[in-house]
C-alpha cells in the first residue's frame, strides 16, 4: 500500500487574451490582490493561433502571461478557474461576451497544467465542474507537447517564458 501524501506546492500563472491591452494591467492588478505579487510577466504577443475566441471577442487579440511568487497547494486550481470566470464576467461588452479571457493554470519541474470548463478525452475531471490537463511535460531538459498540447503552447515564445518560471519555482522549491 502506498503511502498518502500532501503534494508539493506549483506556481501559479494565469494567461490572458484580449483585444484591449489596457485590461491586462487592470486585471494583473486585481489578481494580484487575490494570488499575491507577480515575480514574472510575459511580452505581450499577438494572439494569432486560433478563431476560437473572434465572434465573441473580435479580432486582434493579444496574449500576455503572468506567474505568481507565492506558490499554491495544486488542489485549489479549481477555485482559481471559479474565480477567474467570476472576474471575466465583470469585463463584458455590450453583447455580454468577453471582453477578456484568463486561463489559469499551474507549473512545477516536471508538467505544466492547464484547467478548463470544458471536458474531452485528455483531460480528467477535478472538481466543480473543472477539468485539468497536463499540457507539457518536462523531459530531456526542455518542456514537450503532447499531441493535444495547443499550438501556441508549442511556439518558442511560450517556451522561454515557461522555461524562465520554472526555474523561478525550482529556486523557491
Amino acid at each position: 500500500m502506498g503511502k498518502i501524501t500532501n503534494p508539493d506546492p506549483v506556481k501559479l500563472f494565469i494567461g490572458m487574451i484580449s483585444g484591449e491591452t489596457s485590461l491586462f494591467d487592470e486585471v494583473m492588478q486585481k489578481l494580484e490582490n487575490i494570488y499575491g505579487a507577480s515575480d514574472l510577466e510575459s511580452p505581450v504577443w499577438p494572439w494569432e493561433h486560433s478563431s476560437y475566441y473572434a465572434d465573441e471577442m473580435g479580432g486582434e487579440l493579444k496574449r500576455k502571461f503572468v506567474f505568481f511568487k507565492p506558490l499554491i497547494d495544486p488542489g485549489t486550481i479549481s477555485g482559481i478557474k471559479l474565480t477567474t470566470n467570476k472576474l471575466e464576467q465583470h469585463y463584458l461588452n455590450e453583447q455580454g461576451g468577453r471582453r477578456i479571457n484568463l486561463d489559469p493554470g499551474y507549473l512545477d519541474s516536471a508538467k505544466l497544467v492547464l484547467v478548463s470548463t470544458k471536458d474531452f478525452s485528455h483531460r480528467i475531471y477535478l472538481d466543480h465542474g473543472i477539468y485539468g490537463e497536463v499540457t507539457l511535460i518536462y523531459s530531456n531538459n526542455d518542456y514537450q507537447p503532447l499531441f493535444y498540447t495547443y499550438r501556441d503552447y508549442r511556439s518558442e515564445e511560450y517556451l522561454s517564458v515557461f522555461r524562465k518560471a520554472r526555474e523561478l519555482y525550482k529556486k523557491k522549491y
